[in-house]
């Protein structure tokens, strides 16, 4: 396995919450991508949407990976955004820089998922009801799901619902994935 490691999937999938509790448990460094793209820019990547476009939020969000891989720390799990493998050749990117890992759930169990955050922070879901939310996902996730599936490894959540244990089962699957590689 190639590090750094790139944990993709769609908004609620757990990739922030999974890559931190897995660089934890194998002392390694964690970056959310969201974070790094507010840092650097000075703006949420959900304000940076609201001002400048999501094209012109994909170029820089594209600059921010990277220039995150080109420090010089191997051992990072990175969290990307949920559109980031969709746009331009970002998958191709990821499999030059690192390992990719796609969390997959079913769009119903992302649509409870995205109804415990705060949408206002996702403003293309924001003021939607589960069932709204369920019927954006449906066909979007259709149609990221060929890019997703490019990834290295694709774990499937386990879960037939949501509980508080999921993000947990799913890192504790990527580690012993990760423990097999011997990385």
């Amino acid at each position: 396995m190639q590090l750094p490691i790139y944990l993709i999937g769609y908004m609620a999938a757990g990739k922030s919450t999974v890559g931190r509790l897995l660089a934890e448990r194998l002392g390694w460094h964690f970056v959310d991508l969201d974070e790094a793209f507010a840092e650097i820019h000075g703006k949420t990547p959900a304000d940076y949407i609201r001002a400048n476009g999501i094209d012109d939020f994909r170029i820089k969000e594209k600059y921010v990976v990277e220039d995150l891989a080109e420090l010089p720390i191997e051992k990072v799990i990175y969290a990307t955004g949920g559109g980031y493998p969709c746009w331009e050749d970002n998958m191709e990117c990821l499999a030059e820089l690192g390992t990719s890992i796609y969390i997959k759930w079913e769009a119903k169990h992302l649509a409870k998922r995205l109804m415990l955050t705060d949408l206002t922070q996702r403003p293309v879901l924001q003021g939607r009801t589960e069932d709204e939310l369920l019927a954006f996902i449906t066909p979007q996730l259709q149609a990221r799901e060929p890019f997703y599936m490019k990834a290295d490894y694709v774990i499937e959540a386990p879960v037939k619902e949501i509980a508080e244990e999921d993000d947990k089962n799913i890192a504790e699957m990527i580690y012993e994935l990760i423990q097999n590689s011997k990385v």
